[in-house]
C-alpha cells in the first residue's frame, strides 16, 4: 500500500499548504513524492518526537502536514507529543504508520504495531483509518485531506484475492454473503480470510464485512450490518490488534449500550508472542489464530 499512498500523495503535492515529514524513512519508495513536493518534503531525521511537534506547529499556522514513519515510531515513540501537541489542540496532523500489525515480521516487537489504534483512540479528537486493500488508499486520502482533526493512517500489505471484485469504498462494506455468523474484519487481514472463504458455498461460510474507519459510532452502523447481525445472532471480530482497546471491545460496548448485543460473540485478535519467537507476518497470524482455516474450524465447533 505504500506505493499507492505515494502515488496519491504526489497528486496532491501541488497544494501550497501540503508538507510531508518523514522520520528518515521511505527510501526506494517515496522518491517520487520527494521530487514533486521539493522543499515541502522534509526529512526530520531519526527524531520522531521533534517531528510531531514540528508538524503540530505547522498545522497551527494553517498548513497541512503529514508525518510518516514505521508504525510504532509514529505513535508509540512520540506519544507524548501526539497527545499534548496535536490531539489536545485538535490540530489536523496526519500521522502515517507503515507496516501495521505484525507487518515488519522478523524485525520483532519493537517494529510491530499491534496496539496502535487502541492507544491512539484514547486520545482526544483522534480518527483512525485502516485500509484493507490497495484501492482503499486514494479515497481514504481524500477523506484525510478534508478532515480537520488529528488522524492516523495505518498502512499494510495489499492482500486482495485474485479475481475478487471489491464493492465501492465505504467505511463499512459487505464483502461476502454467507449463512453463518456475521464476521467483521479490520484492515488487510480481510484479504487472507476472504481468500479462504470465497470458494465455499454460502451455507458453509460466515457473512463477511470489513471495517476501515474508527472510532465506531452507533448511529453510523449500517442498517444492513445490523440486520445481518440480527439474522445470525453471532458476532465475530477478527483484527490484527490486541484485544484491549480493539474493535471487538469497541463494538461490543456500543451494541450492549444500545441493547442490541447478539447472543454469541467471538473475537480473534493478536495474541502477542505465543511461542516467544519472531517470524513473518503470517507466522504471527497463525500463532494468534488469525487465519481463515482456524476461524472456520473454531466456528464449526
Amino acid at each position: 500500500m505504500r506505493n499507492i499512498f505515494c502515488e496519491t500523495m504526489v497528486k496532491h503535492s501541488d497544494d501550497s499548504n501540503f508538507i510531508f515529514l518523514t522520520g528518515d524513512l521511505g527510501y526506494m519508495a517515496l522518491e517520487p513524492l520527494q521530487k514533486a513536493a521539493g522543499p515541502r518534503f522534509i526529512n526530520a531525521g531519526v527524531s520522531e518526537q521533534n517531528m510531531i511537534s514540528v508538524a503540530a506547529g505547522l498545522a497551527s499556522q494553517g498548513l497541512s502536514p503529514w508525518a510518516y514513519s514505521i508504525a510504532p515510531f509514529i505513535y508509540a515513540r512520540p506519544l507524548e507529543q501526539v497527545r499534548n501537541d496535536v490531539c489536545i489542540h485538535d490540530l489536523p496532523v496526519k500521522l502515517v504508520g507503515n507496516g501495521g500489525g505484525y507487518g515488519y515480521g522478523v524485525m520483532g516487537a519493537s517494529h510491530h504495531a499491534i496496539d496502535d489504534y487502541g492507544i491512539l483512540l484514547t486520545l482526544l479528537n483522534m480518527h483512525v483509518f485502516v485500509p484493507a486493500f490497495r484501492a482503499d488508499v486514494p479515497p481514504i486520502v481524500e477523506r484525510l485531506i478534508k478532515l480537520e482533526h488529528p488522524s492516523y493512517l495505518r498502512l499494510g500489505k495489499d492482500e486482495q484475492p485474485k479475481n475478487f471484485e471489491l464493492p465501492p469504498y465505504a467505511s463499512w462494506r459487505h464483502l461476502l454473503k454467507g449463512d453463518g455468523p456475521t464476521l467483521l474484519i479490520v484492515g488487510p487481514l480481510a484479504g487472507e480470510i476472504l481468500n479462504g472463504f470465497k470458494e465455499l458455498p454460502p451455507s458453509d461460510r460466515p457473512s463477511v464485512w470489513v471495517l476501515t474507519e474508527l472510532p465506531i459510532v452507533h448511529h453510523h452502523l449500517p442498517a444492513a450490518f445490523k440486520a445481518d447481525l440480527e439474522r445470525s445472532n453471532h458476532l465475530v471480530v477478527a483484527e490484527e490488534h490486541v484485544a484491549h482497546g480493539g474493535v471487538g471491545e469497541m463494538l461490543s460496548r456500543i451494541l450492549l449500550l444500545a441493547g442490541e448485543a447478539p447472543k454469541k460473540f467471538s473475537h480473534y485478535c493478536a495474541q502477542g508472542y505465543v511461542s516467544g519467537f519472531y517470524g513473518s507476518q503470517n507466522f504471527h497470524r497463525k500463532e494468534s489464530n488469525l487465519t481463515a482455516e482456524t476461524i472456520l474450524k473454531e466456528l464449526k465447533k
